[in-house]
């Protein structure tokens, strides 16, 4: 599982790749702390500080994303029209709405998880910012519970990851294979997607 700006997943199911968007991850939590002049909230300590607001938690749950079938994603324009208007009009402290937030976050990545098990003895690995931010990994093993053994991945890895995955990415183009399976995007075949610019 990544948990950047937002949080999505990838795993095997009856031998396909699976992958989707599941929701929000560090774009909330940024917005909080930028609107508060911080850049992010380290190690979750803001968060870590302060009480759920039950109505912005209900609000978050409710949004009709979460609802649809996958495959599925998001973006930063949903996250403006769907998502900052619910920040915007809780009248409440930056670290009740961080600590918020984080519950929201686990929350839904916690139902994504239990509804998709492969056996009992699931693993778990999280990268991306968000694995760094220690109070929402906290919650995210309280929120699974049993169901899967949550491994962080070591920062080298969560700094450099993107990269080496959009370079396998442009590998596979080159050698015209499959590098975006119609399990992960819906279309109706699996394609070869990129474009080549060879130097002169």
């Amino acid at each position: 599982m990544n948990l950047g700006g937002i949080s999505n997943v990838s795993f095997e199911k009856d031998g396909r790749r699976i992958a989707y968007d599941i929701g929000l991850a560090n774009m909330i939590l940024n917005h909080i702390t930028r609107k508060n002049g911080l850049d992010y909230d380290e190690g979750g300590q803001l968060a870590r500080s302060g009480k759920v607001n039950s109505a912005m938690l209900e609000k978050l749950n409710a949004l009709e994303y979460y609802k649809l079938p996958i495959p599925k994603s998001i973006g930063y324009e949903w996250f403006v029209e769907e998502v900052v208007p619910i920040v915007e009009s809780t009248n409440d402290s930056m670290e009740n709405l961080l600590c918020t937030s984080i519950h929201h976050i686990c929350e839904q990545v916690a139902i994504q998880i239990k509804n998709n098990p492969e056996k009992p003895e699931n693993t778990l690995f999280v990268t991306g910012g968000g694995a760094l931010n220690d109070f929402l990994i906290e919650t995210l093993k309280d929120k699974l519970g049993d169901v899967a053994q949550v491994v962080v991945i070591e920062k080298q890895l969560i700094e450099f990851k993107e990269a080496l995955v959009f370079a396998l990415m442009g590998v596979l183009r080159l050698e015209q294979k499959i590098n975006v399976p119609s399990s992960v995007t819906g279309a109706k075949r699996d394609s070869s997607s990129g474009v080549i610019f060879l130097p002169n």
